[in-house]
């Protein structure tokens, strides 16, 4: 159990199953046809430590209404990845997979607009 105020601890057997499911659902949404998916990128998964739960986030290039397309592909394709995944890894327990935009490239894209506009305000 982790103590209040500090992060779980992550084991090297967890970080290694995020790796390999993380290439596993990478690999096989290249080979998806959905149009809906744009540029989508897989950015990193979180596996639970009981391996029942996997959040898979991911980062989308482009408009607001790619990003909801994105999703709503992403969910609907779920099931897909998560039986490709099952006959690709062998773990003791399937992972359910939630698919989350990853809040980091968000972020980042803020961070950037502001340093642009504080060199833009400079510039004049």
């Amino acid at each position: 159990m982790a103590r209040p105020g500090q992060p779980p601890r992550r084991y090297p057997r967890t970080a290694r199953v995020n790796e390999v499911v993380l290439e596993t659902l990478a690999e096989e949404l290249e080979r998806l046809s959905d149009p809906r998916l744009g540029f989508v990128t897989l950015t990193g998964v979180e596996v639970s430590p009981d391996l029942r739960q996997a959040t898979v986030y991911y980062s989308v290039l482009g408009p607001a209404e790619q990003h909801e397309a994105t999703s709503k592909a992403l969910h609907h394709a779920g099931s897909h990845l998560r039986t490709v995944l099952g006959h690709q890894v062998r773990l003791k327990y399937l992972p359910r997979l939630s698919f989350r935009e990853d809040p980091a490239i968000t972020t980042g894209q803020r961070v950037e607009d502001i340093i642009r506009e504080l060199h833009r305000q400079e510039g004049q």
